[in-house]
């Protein structure tokens, strides 16, 4: 069974979490341990890595830092809207809690939680669950802490003000220490309980939001969709596929040779390709559209040398296709031209 979270994500997690663990003693040998990022590769201001990174770094914290109780608070503390780019605008734009919610369960996968959430109402009260089942049972207290705090913080930055709260729950087990928990929630919380819970008056759900924009919701959210979409192109068979298809895209394999080197047969290829929504010569389509738009971006190759290189035989056969994917010709996409229309079919 596939984790709740993307493959993919934003690398501003890791520089927080690095962050969090130089200012508490550690050097940046021991936070970065078997992530396989270096100092540089970490520096990148927008990168993405994959997700087990940043367990990896997580993990390396907990084992380094044991007698920090809070430690997943101290790391929450550090998640701001700002955070969370056209995520957090669109949470910051909305007409209400209620839609804010909504619209931020819709794309958590752009959040750095590891953490199912789920938001649950009665009429009378709310609560938002934090399923830390698919996470590994050490990091459990820490991640649970982060995307608790992380969630209330958002909350208190779209109000100006802390929301109430009505009940805290926590499966963990109590800690040495109470106060750094009632200092940052307000309450003392539940431990050993049976789920991660923070609950509050339902009626909060619909306190008005002063920032709230339904043309920039709108647009961010389109970000938002664009962002996922990106991030899958990794997920799964199909993103197995994509990587093959980039290793060799002069040569655009067939599915018998790309099936053979998955061990698969090319029938089976196709019915698990066919489950998961797409198909082998969609899969085509897509990497060859995205490599001819990164070649045309860079510059630098003849429109000819470009089609050889995505496997065309003919230039007008890679010119037919870019006007399918772009509703216009390459030469007028790489000048800089807006299409009229852009038209897909796979």
């Amino acid at each position: 069974m596939s984790p709740p979270w993307p493959a993919r994500r934003s690398i501003l997690s890791m520089q927080l979490l690095t962050q969090l663990g130089l200012e508490l003693g550690l050097d940046l040998d021991t936070c970065l341990r078997d992530t396989g990022l270096s100092a540089m590769q970490l520096a990148v201001p927008h990168g993405e890595i994959d997700a087990g990174r940043e367990l990896q770094l997580i993990a390396n914290l907990v084992q380094a830092l044991p007698d920090v109780a809070d430690l997943g608070l101290q790391a929450g503390r550090r998640y701001h809207l700002t955070s969370y780019g056209a995520w957090g605008y669109a949470i910051l734009s909305s007409a209400s809690v209620r839609q804010a919610a909504a619209l931020g369960l819709r794309y958590q996968g752009l959040t750095y939680a590891f953490t199912r959430i789920g938001l649950d109402e009665d009429g009378v009260s709310a609560s938002l669950r934090f399923d830390d089942g698919a996470l590994p049972e050490e990091l459990r207290p820490f991640i649970v802490q982060r995307d608790m705090l992380g969630a209330q913080l958002i909350v208190r930055e779209l109000l100006g003000a802390p929301l109430p709260l009505t009940c805290l729950e926590l499966r963990q087990q109590p800690p040495a220490e109470l106060a750094p928990f009632v200092e940052t929630f307000g309450l003392t919380p539940q431990f050993a309980a049976s789920a991660n819970r923070i609950g509050l008056a339902a009626g909060q759900l619909d306190i008005p939001l002063p920032r709230a924009n339904s043309q920039l919701v709108s647009a961010c959210e389109q970000q938002c969709q664009a962002i996922l979409a990106r991030h899958q192109w990794h997920q799964g068979l199909a993103g197995r596929v994509r990587q093959l298809l980039l290793q060799a895209p002069g040569q655009m394999s067939d599915m018998e040779r790309v099936a053979a080197r998955m061990h698969l047969s090319s029938r089976t290829l196709r019915r698990r390709l066919i489950d998961e929504g797409t198909s082998f010569r969609a899969l085509q389509d897509e990497v060859r559209q995205a490599l001819a738009e990164e070649l045309l971006a860079a510059g630098g190759l003849s429109l000819e040398e470009i089609a050889e290189r995505l496997g065309y035989g003919e230039l007008s056969n890679f010119i037919h296709a870019f006007k399918r994917w772009k509703g216009t010709t390459p030469g007028r996409y790489q000048r800089g031209e807006i299409a009229p229309y852009a038209v897909r079919t796979n």
